[in-house]
């Protein structure tokens, strides 16, 4: 007889109450506001009068009339499409090579690629490396060798600012997805090895698609959707770098236009109906990663 989902809180109700305090604030803190998006994205909402219902006028807006959305949606995709897939497999080519080392070592080398993720004022670096005068650090080299004659606005010039933006971002991607990696590859059981050893496997490349990827799995869906969060809500890196807008909107992402819209125009019933369009396309690439990574993993 299978069993209610009553039956199943009322046997293990100690679990439930661990996850309880979690689950009360993951509702809160994410599912109303996700919920809340979605109906407020039907409604004209200036936080100073109430709100209008608007039907869909604010995604035939988003769609027809606004000139900027559909840059801005460019390059979302672009930029999702650079980091997200690079970031992914760099973390867990990074994670794969360090967990090669002896633990003292591996906890080390751990710590250096995440640290870039902890460090609030890293940015800075970067803005001294692209700074658009001779003080900059690779206009300074390139000055001092000869190599250019006058100080290149690295970041006031549209053929730059995208690769500077995909080269920070990588290099800050090195986060959640890379300790989950880790933890996978630490907690695959060695007896696997073993017993593929006995099997024919021979080689290393063999035991990463037969035993490694299968064996965790489950961290590699982690460690992806954490990826696509980052890759898709890609700002506060564009913003500190080249500002808001960029140069010709080359760099903005939607997340950045509806800040701006959201949190300077106060048109927040449009902010929520381009946040639900984001939250679609998250979704949706969340679902195809799963069902590829389901397919290494069968």
């Amino acid at each position: 007889m299978k069993k209610s989902f009553a039956d199943i809180v009322k046997e293990r109700w100690q679990l439930w109450a661990l996850l309880a305090p979690f689950l009360v604030l993951f509702v809160i803190m994410t599912v109303l506001p996700v919920l809340s998006s979605i109906v407020l994205s039907f409604f004209n909402f200036d936080m100073v009068n109430l709100p209008s219902f608007a039907g869909l006028d604010n995604y035939l807006r988003m769609f027809i009339q606004d000139d900027i959305f559909p840059i801005v949606l460019k390059n979302t995709i672009v930029l999702a499409v650079l980091t997200g897939p690079a970031g992914f497999l760099l973390s867990f080519v990074l994670a794969w090579m360090i967990n090669e080392f002896r633990p003292g070592m591996r906890t080390f080398l751990s710590f250096m690629f995440y640290t870039p993720s902890l460090v609030g004022g890293a940015m800075t670096i970067w803005q001294l490396l692209f700074a658009s005068d001779s003080y900059g650090y690779i206009n300074n080299i390139l000055l001092s060798s000869g190599l250019i004659t006058a100080p290149i606005t690295w970041l006031s010039t549209e053929a730059y600012i995208v690769p500077i933006v995909v080269i920070v971002q990588l290099w800050m991607s090195m986060g959640t997805s890379f300790l989950a990696n880790i933890s996978g590859l630490q907690n695959i059981n060695p007896e696997l090895f073993e017993a593929g050893a006995v099997d024919g496997i021979r080689n290393r490349w063999q035991e990463l698609w037969y035993i490694t990827l299968p064996g965790m799995s489950s961290m590699l869906l982690f460690s992806a959707v954490m990826q696509i969060a980052s890759a898709f809500s890609i700002s506060g890196t564009i913003t500190m770098l080249a500002g808001y807008p960029t140069v010709g909107y080359v760099a903005d992402t939607i997340v950045s236009y509806l800040s701006d819209v959201g949190g300077v125009r106060y048109e927040m019933g449009y902010a929520s109906a381009l946040s639900v369009i984001l939250f679609l396309m998250m979704v949706g690439t969340r679902s195809i990663i799963a069902r590829m990574l389901k397919k290494v993993g069968s």
